[in-house]
């Protein structure tokens, strides 16, 4: 499954000009830029989860906004303080230190308890323990090669969702058993803040974490429409989401590759310790973040055929893939 250090985002949110916008590129490449019926627009942009992280809110009064964006941001922060790995001071970067975590935050409780779910109606397919290759693989591409094959397995036996313990009171995992939530973190952190905003009262937004929520329209009433950049071509779209509204993630072999033709990348099967083979990205859309987050990355190692098998269980989500080219 996933891990994302440091990504880089392929989304090009499309305003009122339509597909001429494609042209902004790059991550949280997006503008709000009308300002019609009366409502202000703000944006703010920062840096989160290693990425660049940008609030969109629109509304008929500024100063709400601005108090919007910051508990948008704060709420950002939680979820960082709670499963980033990038800070070693995070809980779930504590869990993985010390095997064991007493009275953990809800966020992560939250995110880690989805995972261990998805693990089983995926039969292992996404599985959160899959941290001991990042760094197995990140060391190897830096040479320029491939894990030894011996201490590929010995990290493969140490995968398993099964060896972490989810309790209300503590998180208790099996000796060498350590944790990512990176396939997750960006698509909840969309979720907490679109929750904040609803709670301030905003009624149209677009929240760019990493991972994609949209709510309401543009300020001037226009839809909110997603452009899916292709793969092998950032300038160049592979689909369209119009009009979009709810949650988009994508995950995909380009966002961290350890080898020029992006054959092993950031994306693991559990069972083999390798990158799947059969597509180039998955974009999910649903009704939650951290659902399509998770759905994305299980359909990439699932394959197109059983990864719209999986989607059944889902109604209301829907993937697009786009295969190896």
């Amino acid at each position: 499954m996933r891990l994302k250090p440091a990504p880089s985002r392929r989304h090009i949110l499309l305003g009122a000009a339509g597909l001429a916008a494609a042209a902004f590129g790059g991550p949280a490449a997006f503008r709000a830029l009308a300002h019609g019926h009366g409502l202000a627009t703000r944006t703010r942009a920062g840096l989160a989860f290693g990425t660049v992280a940008a609030l969109t809110v629109a509304g008929p009064d500024s100063l709400a906004l601005d108090a919007a964006l910051s508990d948008g941001f704060a709420a950002i922060r939680e979820v960082e303080a709670a499963a980033s790995l990038l800070r070693p001071d995070s809980a779930l970067s504590r869990l993985n230190r010390q095997g064991r975590l007493d009275a953990a935050p809800a966020d992560l409780t939250t995110m880690l308890g989805f995972a261990l779910d998805l693990a089983a109606r995926t039969g292992g397919a996404f599985d959160p323990t899959v941290q001991p290759l990042w760094p197995l693989w990140a060391e190897a591409s830096a040479r320029a090669a491939r894990p030894d094959a011996a201490a590929l397995q010995a990290a493969v036996a140490r995968i398993g969702w099964r060896r972490v313990l989810l309790t209300p009171e503590r998180i208790v995992m099996e000796p060498g058993t350590a944790v990512t939530l990176n396939a997750l973190v960006q698509g909840y952190a969309a979720d907490r803040v679109m929750a904040v905003l609803r709670a301030r009262g905003i009624a149209d937004a677009f929240v760019d974490t990493g991972e994609f929520g949209a709510l309401g329209t543009h300020a001037d009433g226009t839809p909110w429409t997603l452009g899916i950049a292709d793969p092998r071509g950032a300038e160049t779209l592979a689909g369209v989401i119009a009009p979009f509204a709810g949650f988009a993630a994508t995950s995909g072999d380009y966002n961290m590759s350890f080898s020029p033709d992006h054959a092993d990348h950031h994306i693991f099967d559990p069972a083999t310790g390798h990158s799947p083979k059969g597509l180039s990205s998955v974009t999910v859309t649903a009704e939650s973040g951290l659902l399509a987050d998770g759905l994305s990355t299980a359909c990439m190692v699932l394959g197109e055929a059983r990864g719209r098998e999986l989607m059944v269980g889902w109604p209301g989500c829907s993937a697009r893939f786009v295969g190896k080219s």
